[in-house]
């Protein structure tokens, strides 16, 4: 090789920062060594990959560790360093450590439905694509160009898909994951005609790149650009279940198994939280009168459909309780656009963003927690009915202390401060950002919110009708209710340590 050829060849060889890249490649790497092993454990021996999963997620969450000494950047364009497909910020960490302890709780939650699962499920595919969707969820915070955005979408919904409809021969299962499939298919297949869109009109795909171009996009070109930014927008919105894209939402989480539905409300929405505010706020700031209104009245209509669907559930409905939570997600959902919507109209936008990451982290904690308490009822009540709660104080005090504490941080009240704090924080967002509007919008919907809440609260307190059965509870699901609850309680006593932590310094 001559000597002017030698140093081109290695300026075209990007190097790797392996510590930047490693919670995502830990927990595939994970899930690769769990699929092997199950080709050669025994039956009684596949417990085991449960718990190897579990310590892998950890190892990945400990791995954030040390970066938090500084922002890293890698897969970087030659010579430039403002434009890289991989960065490690403290957005990124915020996010990944959320996505890293929601799959973890999940799991835990997992591993004691595998063992009471009537049909066997199978286990080590179960464990490989929970850990290859965590891992895509883990990427996707990270990347900073549109392809890398939509590769760690799809690596995160794949996954999903095949773990709603694991249950093989279960009809409701089935359907739920088809549900789930076409409707998440169609959002991505418009989401990547946007993407074309923005790259035909800016010419790249890096999104520091593309705020910058989009500004100076010729006039004629003008409305494609538009058009690419709204449809861009879409495969996110699905994914964080905003109306119109919530209908797959409620017979997903009925027909999943029920840790699979607590991964899909935490995990699933901060995928698509962290994917909107990504291509919002640092790729599309110029185009923030179009994102702007558009997330403003999604958020109205998300929070406004989801109470009112939870509102409808009837109590002796079989799967009611799931439905509820289901519906709830959605309302939740609505809350988590206040903060985005109010980005586009705020002078700093980055409060606005820690807002809504505040609030996704409250979220997380106390809807595991409730959905760990709805996986303990339903190991004794299999159509796990809102009715199945009532009296449950007397079989169980703990768990229905620790579900009424979930309830009401959920709904905003005392003593659940950290749900009050939360949403105190979303509703300045609103009102400092000048959307007088928005803010009584959900004003309305936390009242109408908290009627189901309570009612579900006061059920747990009532005399039971029956009786309830008792069961001594396994140590995944108390140390999934253990970790909730203690996180609740703790974040309710310091609630300002929440927005601390949620400082994203996204910009």
């Amino acid at each position: 090789m001559s000597a002017l050829a030698q140093p081109l060849a290695e300026s075209m060889v990007q190097s790797v920062d392996w510590l930047a890249i490693a919670p995502p490649t830990v927990t595939a790497v994970v899930g690769l060594v769990v699929l092997v092993a199950d080709l050669f454990l025994q039956e009684a021996r596949k417990a085991l990959l449960g718990w190897v999963s579990v310590a892998g997620l950890a190892a990945s969450a400990l791995m954030l560790l040390p970066l938090l000494d500084g922002d890293r950047a890698t897969f970087c364009l030659t010579g430039d360093t403002t434009a890289c497909s991989y960065t490690v910020d403290r957005f990124t960490l915020v996010i990944q450590f959320l996505v890293l302890g929601g799959a973890l709780l999940a799991a835990l939650l997992s591993i004691t439905t595998l063992k009471d699962a009537d049909k066997g499920l199978p286990e080590g595919e179960y464990w490989f694509l929970l850990l290859s969707s965590a891992a895509g969820a883990a990427l996707l915070p990270a990347s900073r160009d549109l392809a890398t955005l939509i590769v760690a979408l799809e690596v995160a919904s794949l996954p999903a898909f095949a773990l709603v409809g694991i249950r093989h021969g279960d009809r409701k299962s089935a359907e739920a994951a088809l549900k789930f499939f076409l409707s998440s298919v169609t959002a991505t297949a418009v989401s990547l005609m946007g993407v074309s869109f923005v790259y035909a009109t800016t010419g790249t795909l890096y999104l520091t790149r593309i705020a910058d171009r989009i500004q100076h996009v010729d006039g004629q070109f003008h409305t494609l650009a538009q058009t690419g930014v709204a449809l861009t927008l879409i495969g996110f919105a699905f994914k964080t279940a905003a109306v119109p894209f919530h209908f797959w939402v409620p017979d997903t989480y009925v027909g999943a198994p029920l840790p699979i539905a607590a991964y899909l409300s935490v995990v699933g929405k901060a995928v698509g939280f962290s994917g909107l505010i990504l291509v919002t706020v640092v790729a599309f700031p110029s185009y923030a009168d179009v994102w702007g209104p558009a997330l403003a009245a999604l958020a109205a209509l998300t929070m406004t459909v989801g109470n009112l669907g939870a509102l409808r559930q009837q109590a002796t409905r079989a799967y009611s309780a799931v439905r509820l939570l289901a519906w709830s997600s959605v309302g939740q959902a609505g809350y988590l656009l206040v903060p985005i919507a109010a980005a586009a109209y705020s002078k700093d936008a980055q409060k606005s963003i820690g807002s809504t990451v505040a609030y996704a982290l409250m979220y997380a904690a106390v809807n595991l927690g409730a959905f760990a308490v709805a996986a303990l009822v339903g190991r004794s009540r299999a159509l796990n009915r809102i009715s199945d709660y009532r009296g449950l104080y007397a079989s169980n005090p703990l768990a229905a202390l620790l579900l009424a504490f979930f309830l009401l941080c959920l709904a905003g009240l005392p003593p659940g401060v950290i749900g009050l704090f939360a949403k105190v924080t979303v509703f300045s967002a609103a009102v400092d950002a000048g959307l007088g509007w928005l803010a009584v919008v959900m004003a309305v919907n936390v009242v109408i919110a908290l009627f189901y809440y309570l009612q579900w609260t006061a059920l747990l307190f009532r005399a039971p009708e029956g009786e309830h059965d008792e069961h001594r509870v396994p140590a995944p699901l108390t140390a999934a209710l253990a970790l909730t609850g203690a996180l609740g309680i703790a974040l309710s006593g310091a609630p300002q340590l929440v927005l601390r932590f949620a400082d994203t310094g996204l910009f």
